[in-house]
């Protein structure tokens, strides 16, 4: 095992996306790992893929919904980045081989039309600064064995994040009661879950605004243009090959990602 310091830990997550390979709890070797030491390992993930040609187009919120903090033993929210290497098109398939153990989870998505830079950021603040409302998908996958992982160890490996794919359909955020959308989860044509976007901290403004705070934390802000996943409305599901996982939105329309070898 590597001795864990902030450039081993992101050279080993990174290692381990790219390998396809999963692995024990950052953790384990580093006991007293702390948040605040995880966002660096996070940032520093980030610098190597900005390196190769990989431009932030967005951010990501983590553990939002309580059905995601008990299934994973956690219950604070986090941030991650997304990056355009992330992004599938609407109706793309996804190379599940690609991936160490790929799951999907519906989300609200917004589109920034501002800045938002915190501190202080309100809900109904974040939601003056949003341009757009769309269905979203997020694909996680985990660099740890069995999606086992504490709050630091998820935090440095950013949030899980893999993929994602959001609806070409823009619908303004004026007139729309988000915490009473509601979806409908389904994999190949059965219903598996419902949610609403009180799902996300009551509602989905509230994870921007945690977002926009978060990340005034570390001196930086929501940039006008950016993609926010809001994060997962019910518990993720597995990817398989030949299997189509959609979502069904009241109002922001409906999306399916369909698993390939």
């Amino acid at each position: 095992m590597p001795e864990w310091t902030i450039d081993t830990t992101a050279g080993e997550l990174l290692r381990r996306e790219h390998g396809r390979e999963d692995g024990a709890r950052i953790t384990e070797g580093w006991p007293d790992l702390d948040l605040g030491t995880a966002y660096r390992i996070q940032d520093a993930l980030l610098d190597r893929k900005t390196g190769a040609g990989q431009t932030v187009v967005g951010v990501k919120l983590g553990l939002t919904s309580r059905a995601k903090q008990r299934r994973m033993g956690v219950d604070v929210p986090l941030t991650g980045w997304l990056t355009d290497a992330m992004t599938l098109a609407p109706g793309e398939p996804v190379a599940v081989g690609q991936f160490i153990h790929p799951r999907v989870e519906p989300e609200i998505a917004f589109v920034m039309g501002a800045r938002l830079s915190g501190p202080g950021v309100t809900a109904e603040r974040a939601m003056s600064a949003v341009r757009s409302v769309h269905a979203g998908f997020e694909v996680i996958d985990s660099r740890y064995r069995d999606f086992d992982f504490a709050l630091p160890d998820v935090v440095a490996d950013n949030a899980s994040a893999c993929r994602f794919a959001v609806s070409g359909s823009a619908v303004p955020p004026d007139g729309l009661d988000l915490a009473e959308e509601s979806c409908r989860l389904s994999v190949d044509g059965e219903t598996v879950d419902t949610a609403t976007g009180a799902a996300v901290l009551g509602h989905p403004a509230n994870a921007l605004a945690l977002a926009a705070n978060g990340l005034a934390e570390r001196g930086l802000a929501i940039e006008p243009g950016w993609i926010i996943l809001t994060g997962g409305l019910t518990d993720a599901v597995p990817l398989h090959p030949g299997s189509t996982v959609s979502v069904a939105f009241d109002s922001l329309g409906a999306l399916s990602l369909t698993g390939t070898r």
